[in-house]
C-alpha cells in the first residue's frame, strides 16, 4: 500500500506514523481510493487505542490487550524519556521549568489551598498550649466558637463548590479561577490580621475569616479540575493523543499540589516556631511566639495568592475555550439548563457514584487529618511538645505524597486506571481501619505500636493512591462540558458533607469508636464505585462530547461509538442495556458522515466569507485526501468546489488527481 499520510509530526492525532504507513484492512470502501481509505483509517483509528486492523483495544482478547497496551505505554515512555534527556542536554534546568509550567502552575491554587486548609489543624495545638484558658479550658472563650472553626471552614468550602461550579458553567472557567484567587487573597489578609477586643472576639473573627476563605477554596475544586482537563484537549475536530494518554496525569498532577501545600505548611510552621521560640520546639510557648508563628504562616501564602490573581487575569485568556465551543454548537449563551436536565436524566447514577464516593472518601481523608492528634498521642503518650506532633505529621504527609505521585503515574494505565485504583484504595483503607478497630488494645500496646503506626501511614498512602485523587478527576470527567463544573462542584460539596460529619462526629466518640465507625465508609465507597462509576481510562473527551451531541439532539439510539463500549460503562449502565447500540463498523461510517457534514459547513462558510471568530474546532483543516474525497462525492455546487480548491491544504494535491 502506498504511503499517504500527511506528516503531522510527533503530535499527530493518530500518533506518529513511525513506520511510514498505516495498514488499512476492512476500512477500505468502494467509493474511496486506497490512499483516501488510509488517511481516514489513521484519523478515525488512532494507533494508541486501535490495533493495525482497526480493532479497539478493549475489544481485543485479554492476552492481546495486555500486549497492545504494554507496547503503547512502552513507546510513550521511551519517547518521553528521550524528550527529557534532550531537554536536559540543551539546558539542565529546562525539565524543572517544564514541570513548573505544566504541573505546578495549574495546581498553584490547590497548593495554596492545601497549605492554608490543613494549617488550621496544625496551628490548633500551638494555640491550645499558648492560650490554654481560651483554646483548652474555655474559661475566656466560648467552646462552641472554637469548635466552629472546623464546621464553618467546611461550610464555606461547600458554598464555594456549589456557587462557583454553577458560575463556572455560566460565565466561564477563567472568571471562576480569577474570582477564587481574589477571595482567597482577601481571606488570607483577614486570617493574618484577625483579632478582637477579647480573646473570644479574636476566635469569632478567626472563624468567619476561615468561612470567607473557604468559599474561594471550594471554587478551586471545580475550576481547577475542569480547566485542567479541557486544556488537555486539542482545539481541532479530532481528539489528541495527549488527551487520551495523559489527561488523568495532567489533572492529578495539578491536584497533588494540595499535598505539597500541606507539606510546605508543616515545614514553615516548624521553622517559624524555632525562629520565634529561641531555637527550641519545646514547651512552654509564649503568646508572642505563637502569635508571630501563626500570623506569618498565613501572610506567606497571601503573597503567592496575589501572584495567582495576576497570572489568571493576564495569562489564562483561553481557559474557557472548550466551554465556549460547546455552547456555540448548542446555540446557548447563558447557563445550559437543558444539559443540566438531560444530565440528571441520563447520568444520574454517575452523579450518585461521584458524589457518594467523594462523601465516603472525605470521612476518611478529613477524619484522618482531624484524628492525627489522637493518633500521635497514642504513639507518644507522655509527650507535651507541639514539635513532636508536627514532625509525625510531616512524615505522614510525606507518605501521602508518595501516594499522590503513584496515582498520577498509573491513573492513565488502561489495565488498571481510574476505577480499579479507587476500589483498591477504598478496600485497603477499609482493611487498615477495621483490623485495629477490633484489636485496639493489642495494637496500642508498646510492643505492637509500630504495627499500629504502619497501618495509619498506609491508610494515608492508599487514600491518595486511590479515592482522594480519583474522585477529583472523575467528578468532572464523566459529565458533559456544559455542566461539568456544576457536577464537579455538587459532587465535591457532598464530599465535604462527609468531612463535616467527621468533624462533628469526632467530638462525641472516643478513639476506638472512631475505628469502629470509619471503615464502613470505605466499604460503601468501593461498592458505589463498582456499581455506578464508569471507567473512562483511555477514552478521549471529544468522543464523550460526540455521544453527548446525540443525546442532546434526542438521537441517543443512533450513537454507536466507543463511549458506550462496555469497558467505559458502569455495571449499572451495562445492566440497563446502555451499550446495546455499540457497533464499531456503523460508528466508523457515522464518523465519516459527520466529517462530511463539517466539511460542507466549512466550505459554505468560506464561500460566503462569513467565518466566525470562534472557529477553533476547524483550526486544523482537512488533509488533501479527505478534501478530495468529500469534494468528489459531495453535492455542493461546482462554483463552491472550484473556489475552495484554491484554498485546499498543501501537501498531496498531485496524488489526489492521480487517485481520482
Amino acid at each position: 500500500m502506498e504511503q499517504s499520510l500527511q506528516d503531522y509530526g510527533p503530535a499527530a492525532p493518530h500518533g506518529p506514523n513511525v513506520d511510514g504507513h498505516h495498514v488499512v484492512t476492512e476500512d477500505i470502501r468502494a467509493d474511496m481510493s486506497p490512499n483516501e481509505a488510509s488517511v481516514f483509517h489513521s484519523i478515525l483509528h488512532p494507533d494508541d487505542i486501535y490495533d493495525e486492523d482497526g480493532t479497539y483495544w478493549a475489544d481485543l482478547p485479554i492476552g492481546k490487550r495486555i500486549k497492545f497496551v504494554s507496547k503503547v505505554d512502552a513507546q510513550v515512555a521511551s519517547t518521553e524519556t528521550k524528550s527529557i534527556l534532550s531537554m536536559f542536554k540543551h539546558d539542565p534546568l529546562s525539565p524543572v521549568g517544564f514541570y513548573l509550567k505544566n504541573m505546578v502552575v495549574p495546581g498553584a491554587g490547590l497548593l495554596l489551598e492545601g497549605y492554608v486548609l490543613f494549617s488550621i489543624g496544625n496551628v490548633r495545638p500551638l494555640l491550645q498550649s499558648a492560650f490554654p484558658s481560651c483554646w483548652k479550658t474555655f474559661d475566656t472563650c466560648n467552646e462552641t466558637w472554637t469548635q466552629a472553626i472546623d464546621y464553618l471552614e467546611i461550610c464555606g468550602i461547600i458554598v464555594g463548590q456549589i456557587l462557583v461550579g454553577i458560575l463556572g458553567d455560566w460565565m466561564g472557567r477563567r472568571w471562576g479561577l480569577i474570582q477564587d484567587a481574589v477571595i482567597m487573597f482577601i481571606g488570607l489578609l483577614m486570617l493574618t490580621a484577625a483579632w478582637g477586643v477579647t480573646q473570644n472576639g479574636w476566635v469569632i473573627c478567626y472563624v468567619w475569616s476561615l468561612f470567607f476563605y473557604g468559599i474561594g477554596v471550594g471554587g478551586e475544586y471545580p475550576m481547577t479540575a475542569t480547566s485542567g482537563m479541557e486544556n488537555a484537549v486539542g482545539s481541532g475536530k479530532i481528539s489528541t493523543k495527549e488527551d487520551r494518554l495523559h489527561r488523568g496525569r495532567k489533572v492529578t498532577s495539578a491536584f497533588l499540589m494540595q499535598g505539597w501545600g500541606q507539606f510546605t505548611n508543616q515545614v514553615i510552621l516548624i521553622l517559624l516556631l524555632l525562629i520565634f521560640h529561641h531555637g527550641s520546639g519545646n514547651p512552654p510557648y509564649s503568646k508572642v511566639a505563637a502569635q508571630w508563628t501563626y500570623r506569618i504562616s498565613f501572610a506567606i501564602p497571601a503573597v503567592g495568592t496575589l501572584w495567582l490573581v495576576y497570572f489568571r487575569y493576564y495569562k489564562m485568556h483561553s481557559a474557557s475555550k472548550q466551554l465556549m465551543i460547546s455552547k456555540k454548537k448548542s446555540k446557548v449563551t447563558g447557563y445550559d439548563t437543558k444539559s443540566l436536565k438531560l444530565t440528571v436524566t441520563h447520568f444520574g447514577p454517575r452523579l450518585l457514584a461521584t458524589a457518594g464516593a467523594w462523601f465516603a472518601n472525605d470521612v476518611f481523608f478529613y477524619g484522618n487529618k482531624l484524628f492525627q492528634n489522637q493518633f500521635i498521642a497514642v504513639l507518644t503518650p507522655n509527650n507535651k511538645s507541639v514539635m513532636v506532633g508536627w514532625l509525625y505529621n510531616l512524615v505522614n504527609v510525606g507518605v501521602s505524597l508518595v501516594g499522590y505521585y503513584l496515582a498520577s503515574f498509573l491513573i492513565d494505565n488502561k489495565l488498571y486506571g481510574r476505577k480499579w485504583m479507587m476500589i483498591v484504595g477504598f478496600m485497603a483503607d477499609f482493611i487498615l481501619f477495621v483490623v485495629p478497630a477490633f484489636s485496639y488494645d493489642f495494637f496500642t500496646r508498646p510492643e505492637h505500636i509500630h504495627a499500629f503506626q504502619a497501618m495509619y501511614f498506609l491508610s494515608s498512602f492508599f487514600n491518595q493512591f486511590g479515592p482522594n485523587s480519583v474522585t477529583f478527576l472523575v467528578a468532572a470527567e464523566v459529565f458533559p462540558t456544559p455542566i461539568r463544573a456544576t457536577a464537579h462542584g455538587f459532587s465535591a460539596a457532598v464530599g465535604k458533607l462527609g468531612a463535616l460529619l467527621a468533624a462533628v462526629l469526632y467530638n462525641y466518640i472516643n478513639t476506638q469508636q472512631k475505628f469502629y465507625v470509619v471503615p464502613w465508609f470505605g466499604l460503601a465507597g468501593a461498592l458505589l464505585t463498582w456499581l455506578f462509576l464508569p471507567d473512562t481510562t483511555g477514552l478521549d473527551l471529544k468522543e464523550q462530547e460526540r455521544r453527548w451531541s446525540y443525546i442532546r439532539a434526542g438521537r441517543e439510539q443512533d450513537y454507536h461509538g466507543i463511549a458506550i463500549h462496555p469497558k467505559h460503562l458502569s455495571l449499572w449502565e451495562r445492566i440497563r442495556g446502555v451499550g446495546k447500540n455499540y457497533d464499531a463498523k456503523l460508528d466508523y461510517q457515522s464518523r465519516i458522515e459527520e466529517m462530511r457534514k463539517e466539511w460542507v459547513e466549512t466550505q459554505e462558510r468560506e464561500v460566503a466569507e462569513k467565518t466566525e471568530a470562534l472557529d477553533d474546532d476547524d483550526s486544523e483543516g482537512y488533509t488533501g485526501h479527505v478534501h478530495n474525497y468529500f469534494s468528489r462525492t459531495s453535492k455542493l455546487p461546482p462554483a463552491t468546489l472550484m473556489l475552495n480548491e484554491k484554498t485546499m491544504p498543501d501537501g498531496d494535491s498531485s496524488s489526489n488527481e492521480k487517485d481520482s
